[in-house]
This record gives structure tokens, C-alpha cells and sequence, in this order.
């Protein structure tokens, strides 16, 4: 483990990593996170949400105006201002070569896109979404559309997710792997309910090629970076960063990739007595 003063960047996932099972940032979080915005290193948020999404759920932190890698890193804002600092769109057709394909196992996929600033995020086909989509799309979600896909006028495709029991979609991950994973990214997170979430997206759609990318605009070597994580989604940044914490509430998979597991767990406050012992605070 390098000297405290080798860590320049803080990069955090969100769901069971930041927030806790409430989806609140805790007192503690909020003031580690601040001592580290104080001490010049860059807070980054790596989610698989969309930005809207992520934006809202860490305004308590919106002083510190971290720069988010949204949808797993298909898209980055800075929060501060919303700017577009880089993104990979979905080609329109490998789109349809996926949906065609879930069709065929009875999966209907919901879209990100990036419409952030025309008014919506999320774009779905199925008018009986809560039964279609296992409540994927919440009825009080207002930036979704209801919209039927016609697969080459969808543009900025972020990712294209299927929310459903493990076993029925492991038929068609195991297919789509065959059919060309050089062509999309695939992302399978299973720390959630009893349900799995496949998401398809362009195949520098990753948390770490975007974390590695803007780190990299900034001066910031991979193992200047921390990042902490609690899904499969973060195995590649735990694992080549300079120092990857693994949630103690994350799965076997992240504990098997990091170099550490977190004493505490995400309701407990887990980044804030990780950071506080890394960085030395008093």
C-alpha cells in the first residue's frame, strides 16, 4: 500500500458503497468526503445509475461537486455544472442485434439514453411496465418515455438493461457472449434483491476505461486512485487501482478481486472509517 500522499483520486460507487440501504449519504460520509475535497483530492462517483439519478441522491455533498461516471461509465458529467465530459454510445447496430435476440428468450429491455437535458433517461416499450420490466421503471419515475423501439432512429444509446431472475437470463448471457463481446460491454450485477440486472453497453462502457481515461486527463496514475465498491460492476476498478476496497456487504466476487475488505458495511458508515485510517485525519 503506497504513502497517503500517493492517492490523489477517491473513486466511490453508490449503491451499497456510498449510500446506505436508505440510499442516504451518512453524517460520517459527508464530512470524510469533505476532508478529502478540503486535502485537494478528487472525489469521483463510478455508479451504474443514470446522472440524474446519482446527481440527486449525493446533493448533500454538492459542494464538493464530484464528477460522476454514470451508467458505468458510458457517460460523464460534472456535477457541478453538468457539463459532457466524455461518453460512449451503444452503435445502433449492435442495439438491434442484442434486442432481437432477448426477444427471442421473452426479455424486454429498458434503455438509457442521454436525454439529460431534454427532459428524460430511461425509454421503454411495454405500456404494462410494472408487471414487463419487474418494477425496474417506478410508476412516480417521470424522466422515463414510453416509446416503441425502432432500433435505427434510438440515439445515444447509454445502456440496454434486462431486470430479471438470474436463471432466466443466464440462457441469453451465455448466447450474446458467444455473439461478439468485442462489439458491447456486458455487465451483469446481482447484489440486488433477488433479481439480476444484464446491461449492454458499448465496450469502453466501463467504469474503470472511464476512471482510467478522465484520471488520466487530470495527471492522476492508476495507482494514485482509490476505489471502493460493493458489485460486479466494480470488479475491474478494485482490481486495477492503485488501492480496491471491497464492501464488507459486496459480493464474493469484488471480496476475490480487492486488495482489502471494509471493516464496517455501507449502513455503517464503511468509506468513512476506511479513508479516515487511510488518509490519516484528526
Amino acid at each position: 500500500m503506497g504513502d497517503v500522499m500517493n492517492y490523489k483520486m477517491v473513486a466511490l460507487d453508490l449503491d451499497g458503497t456510498l449510500l446506505n440501504d436508505e440510499k442516504q449519504i451518512s453524517d460520517k460520509n459527508i464530512e470524510i468526503l469533505n476532508k478529502l475535497h478540503d486535502s485537494n483530492v478528487e472525489i469521483v462517483i463510478a455508479t451504474g445509475r443514470n446522472y440524474y439519478m446519482a446527481k440527486e441522491l449525493i446533493y448533500k455533498i454538492k459542494n464538493v461537486q464530484p464528477v460522476i461516471l454514470a451508467n458505468n461509465g458510458a457517460v460523464v458529467r460534472r456535477s457541478g455544472n453538468n457539463e459532457l465530459l466524455d461518453f460512449n454510445y451503444l452503435d445502433a447496430l449492435e442495439f438491434e442485434k442484442i434486442y432481437g435476440h432477448g426477444l427471442r428468450y421473452g426479455l424486454n429491455p429498458v434503455l438509457h439514453v442521454d436525454e439529460y437535458f431534454n427532459g428524460y433517461d430511461l425509454i421503454y416499450e411495454r405500456d404494462d411496465y410494472e408487471e414487463a420490466y419487474k418494477g425496474y421503471i417506478k410508476k412516480d419515475y417521470g424522466r422515463a418515455r414510453l416509446t416503441k423501439f425502432i432500433p435505427s432512429e434510438i440515439k445515444n444509446i447509454l445502456s440496454v438493461c434486462y431486470f430479471d431472475e438470474y436463471s432466466r437470463l443466464f440462457s441469453f448471457v451465455e448466447e450474446m457472449k458467444v455473439e461478439g463481446s468485442d462489439k458491447y460491454g456486458m455487465v451483469c450485477s446481482r447484489n440486488i434483491s433477488d433479481r439480476a440486472l444484464l446491461e449492454f453497453l458499448h465496450p469502453d462502457g466501463s467504469k474503470w476505461t472511464a476512471l482510467k481515461k478522465y484520471a488520466k486527463s487530470k495527471n492522476v496514475a492508476p495507482d494514485e486512485i482509490i476505489t471502493m465498491g460493493d458489485d460486479n460492476n466494480d470488479i475491474d476498478m478494485l482490481k486495477n487501482s492503485g488501492l480496491g476496497i471491497a464492501m464488507k456487504n459486496g459480493t464474493k466476487e469484488t471480496a476475490e478481486a480487492a486488495m482489502k475488505i471494509s471493516r464496517y458495511d455501507n449502513n455503517d458508515s464503511g468509506i468513512y472509517y476506511e479513508l479516515l485510517e487511510i488518509f490519516r485525519f484528526v
